[in-house]
């Protein structure tokens, strides 16, 4: 269905946006200071019509007061508005908000990944329906340009893998760990204090911000619907310098990755946890707050998109670049490509990842214990790839008594690592619980 456009001629594109915070304000900012810029590019202006907001007692420096207004439902069902920016975030009330303005004949933009992740089935089908765009570059990686290139550059190509750093909270905080041996908690203040994570930092350290994105990326890359609550999330609190200091030790860093796989023609992997990455890795090297996708394709091969995942100027760009395209989309009267779910591919269970494992923990230091531990892996099909054993840290006849065995394995698959771990743990000759973490990108 070709979407509802105005005929009057030179008239402007109307633009509501919901939402005013760092963000909105950065978008409304570029709205109105670079008119001409933004005419010129599109064949029409645009005019910001109405900023919806929370409060309206509260001070916003450098923006028109007479835009302001705290009724978003009146502003989305003007019959005038030709496209819809919504940067409040959240569940409600931005789907149902989303949901009007697109029944009431506006294109979207948006940056909520939460929301699209969990309903993004839905949004999708209404747009269709009416024959109007959904846009949401902002809501996967800042200003890194990777929703665009997966639905439109790379869609004559099959993906392999992507995988990424697409959470700059936790990118940061592993950085500091690395890099000034701090320990995570006082990383996570630093971050803070530098605006990098919330007072209330769950949905970054926990891996939720990435479990939505993980989604919104697996559903472009394999032309499957994926929503959040598919995608096994692990975080990063556990995460403590003795293991940055055994990754150093066996040429690799510990990131929190969002990994989406194809198994096989019938099933995908989408997931979000840590991981040891060889230093020799694209990914390895992302350091502070950035963010980086790494892609691999059948004919296209191994890419790379890097830049800045958050903030209110980054993140302002991929939404004026998406609210561009739309214009450019209701001033010709098409819309853009559908979100394909044609191959509607299984996601798997965690169990069935194959991957490689780093595996610590203290053993009785005595002849034979190798020995019986290598038949435990072995019975689980698992594969040691290369072993290192030290003297046990810290003080105490336990100490003296027990060894560190640090094992790469080579790959393995979840189900037989888990019960591994079982009996491992049930061992007589282990003093400790075993402390693994999965391996990517070797």
């Amino acid at each position: 269905m070709m979407m509802r456009v105005r005929q009057e001629g030179e008239a402007p594109l109307k633009v509501a946006l919901l939402g005013s915070g760092t963000v909105g304000t950065h978008v409304a900012k570029l709205i109105l200071e670079h008119g001409d810029d933004f005419a010129a590019r599109i064949g029409r202006p645009l005019e910001l019509v109405g900023i919806a907001v929370r409060d309206l007692s509260r001070t916003r420096d450098d923006l028109p007061p007479e835009l302001f207004t705290d009724d978003p439902q009146a502003l989305v069902t003007r019959d005038d508005i030709d496209i819809v920016i919504e940067l409040i975030g959240g569940i409600e009330p931005a789907k149902q908000l989303i949901l009007t303005a697109i029944d009431h004949g506006a294109s979207v933009v948006t940056a909520n990944k939460a929301l699209l992740a969990a309903h993004g089935a839905e949004i999708f089908t209404a747009a269709e329906r009416v024959g109007v765009d959904v846009y949401y570059e902002a809501a996967v990686a800042g200003a890194i340009p990777i929703v665009r290139p997966l639905r439109e550059s790379l869609v004559g190509d099959s993906i392999r893998t992507v995988m990424g750093i697409v959470n700059g909270t936790t990118n940061y905080i592993l950085d500091k760990m690395t890099t000034e041996r701090t320990d995570y908690q006082a990383a996570l203040v630093q971050a803070q204090e530098l605006g990098y994570a919330e007072a209330d930092p769950t949905a970054d350290v926990e891996g939720l911000d990435a479990g939505a994105k993980a989604a919104l990326l697996a559903s472009l890359a394999f032309h499957t619907r994926v929503d959040s609550n598919q995608v096994p999330t692990e975080g990063i609190t556990h995460i403590v310098q003795d293991d940055i200091r055994a990754a150093h030790e066996v040429g690799c860093v510990v990131k929190l990755l969002a990994i989406a796989d194809r198994l096989d023609d019938s099933q995908i992997s989408v997931r979000v946890h840590p991981a040891l990455i060889p230093l020799g890795h694209p990914l390895a090297s992302v350091s502070g707050a950035y963010n980086a996708i790494f892609v691999e394709a059948e004919a296209a091969g191994r890419l790379m998109f890097l830049g800045p995942g958050a903030g209110g100027e980054p993140t302002a760009s991929a939404v004026t670049g998406d609210l561009v395209t739309v214009a450019r989309n209701r001033v010709r009267g098409v819309a853009g490509p559908d979100q394909t779910n044609y191959n509607n591919l299984a996601v798997a269970e965690m169990g069935a990842v194959q991957t490689r494992y780093f595996l610590r923990f203290r053993v009785v230091d005595e002849p034979g214990v190798l020995a019986a531990i290598a038949t435990i892996l072995a019975r689980h099909g698992i594969s040691v790839q290369t072993v290192l054993q030290t003297p046990a840290t810290g003080a105490g006849p336990l100490a003296a008594a027990s060894a560190e065995l640090s094992l790469m394995t080579h790959v393995a698959t979840e189900a037989n690592l888990v019960a591994c771990l079982g009996e491992l743990n049930a061992n007589p000759k282990l003093r400790s619980d075993v402390r693994f973490l999965r391996v990517e990108g070797m």
